[in-house]
């Protein structure tokens, strides 16, 4: 089925190839590579351009090309060999969609064929020819030939095979030219590389897929193993409890289970929907903030409109009122009079007030590392209050208990000690208590759920003490 957007180039040219006569196909289908050249490599537009020139039959056209005779075409083996070039990159890369079953099992071997054969024409015109320069160019022709035929064994690994089975390559390789047979042996030793490396991919893919197994089979086992230890210990300890005793003792092991396997799966879920309703909680916060901010602003701007609201209702004054208001205000300044400064008055009180400033500065800097200091001392005096509440009577204490708060930083160190050894009891709690817990999360495990005995409760994948 041929895709409905198909590249104009490809169409214009299935259309040429189409109506012009069989001499003048080779030359047409030439132009392939100027399209293929002008696509960026590896891009998708790449692999759309290819899957339209297989859709149209162009590879077909070029495959049927390089089956015909050398002197029927027009440019001869250098035609032949671009072709060739074309084909092989049509091919490696090429995604053929529905028809994948005729791509891989008719189109590939034949191409594959077709370069063997054009490799032995190659070896009996360069055997035959007399002159150097004829001998050169058909050498040339012959490594273009080889590097296709390796660009297609190296896109389609499985051809490999058919080559080497191939009785065109071997009939090249028991040639006498010592040209040729270096073009060949190189071919040779390049599929070769490429058959180890696959060989070697499937190995190591064997490999891991057999390491998987036997890494499953040997959790199976001590799976089986932790049961089988944990049932003979509920028989052995069955064997002390009194007969009449039995149900009861089973009843309160399997509520004791059932409460441990609730409790964990119930701390598990409310993890999860706190998570889950993290994202709501974070928008509901910036809202609250966004409003606290907006009520802020909106208050103070009513507050601001309160202070100007008196002059908002006052009448204009008239003409005589201004003059009658000004005349007051002259009165009063002729009657009290404002003291005259002189200029070296006024920057004598300029440079007393920025000396007053600057002594405030310097003032409050001080203030601010002593309450940084007393902040400090606060908190390291918290910390060593902290670890005496904490810390064991003289009558208790033992080995070098003492030395933790002989001096100050002590307490510090033994605080961090602490919390370390919380860190380490809680990485080696039983995994169910860690479930649904996050990277981030803090951890604070006592002492007791740590210790707790789990009795002949059985979790898998663990063993017993």
């Amino acid at each position: 089925m041929k895709p409905s957007d198909t590249d104009p180039r490809i169409l214009s040219l299935a259309a040429e190839v189409a109506k012009s006569p069989e001499q003048n196909v080779p030359i047409i289908l030439l132009k392939l590579k100027e399209i293929i050249n002008n696509t960026p490599s590896g891009s998708s537009e790449l692999k759309k351009i290819k899957k339209d020139i297989y859709c149209y039959d162009l590879i077909q056209y070029c495959l049927l090309v390089l089956s015909q005779d050398c002197s029927r075409i027009q440019g001869g083996w250098t035609t032949i060999s671009q072709l060739a070039q074309i084909l092989s990159h049509c091919c490696v890369g090429l995604e053929p969609g529905d028809d994948a079953e005729e791509f891989y099992k008719d189109l590939l071997p034949s191409a594959t064929e077709n370069f063997l054969v054009l490799g032995r024409r190659l070896q009996a015109c360069f055997i035959n020819a007399v002159k150097s320069e004829e001998k050169d160019e058909l050498l040339h022709f012959f490594q273009i030939v080889t590097d296709s035929l390796f660009w297609l064994l190296g896109g389609h690994v499985q051809l490999i095979q058919n080559v080497l089975q191939s009785d065109q390559f071997l009939h090249l390789l028991q040639t006498d030219n010592v040209q040729i047979g270096s073009s060949v042996m190189t071919l040779l030793q390049n599929i070769l590389q490429i058959h180890r490396a696959k060989r070697t991919k499937t190995l190591l893919k064997l490999n891991r897929q057999k390491e998987e197994e036997d890494l499953k089979l040997r959790l199976q086992l001590q799976r089986q193993k932790a049961m089988r230890i944990s049932r003979e210990l509920q028989l052995s300890m069955l064997e002390v409890v009194h007969p009449g005793q039995v149900e009861k003792y089973n009843r309160e092991m399997e509520e004791k289970s059932a409460l441990i396997i609730q409790k964990h799966w119930r701390g598990y879920r409310e993890r999860k929907n706190f998570h889950q309703q993290r994202p709501c909680l974070t928008e509901y916060k910036a809202a609250v903030t966004l409003q606290r901010a907006v009520l802020k602003f909106l208050a103070k701007r009513r507050k601001t409109k309160k202070l100007f609201a008196s002059w908002y209702g006052l009448q204009e004054f008239t003409d005589a009122r201004r003059v009658e208001l000004k005349q007051q205000v002259d009165d009063y300044v002729k009657r009290h009079p404002g003291s005259e400064m002189s200029g070296v008055a006024s920057r004598e009180l300029h440079a007393q007030a920025q000396e007053r400033l600057q002594h405030y500065f310097m003032g409050r800097a001080l203030e601010g590392r002593a309450q940084q200091h007393r902040e400090a001392l606060m908190a390291q005096i918290s910390t060593n209050i902290e670890q005496l509440m904490k810390a064991p009577s003289l009558k208790e204490a033992e080995g070098k208990e003492p030395e933790h708060f002989l001096s100050r930083s002590r307490p510090v160190a033994t605080k961090a000690k602490q919390a370390h050894l919380t860190t380490l009891k809680h990485m080696q709690a039983p995994w169910w208590k860690k479930l649904g817990e996050e990277p981030g999360d803090g951890i604070d495990v006592p002492k007791d759920e740590l210790s707790i005995e789990l009795g002949t409760l059985f979790i898998g994948g663990t063993k017993p003490p």
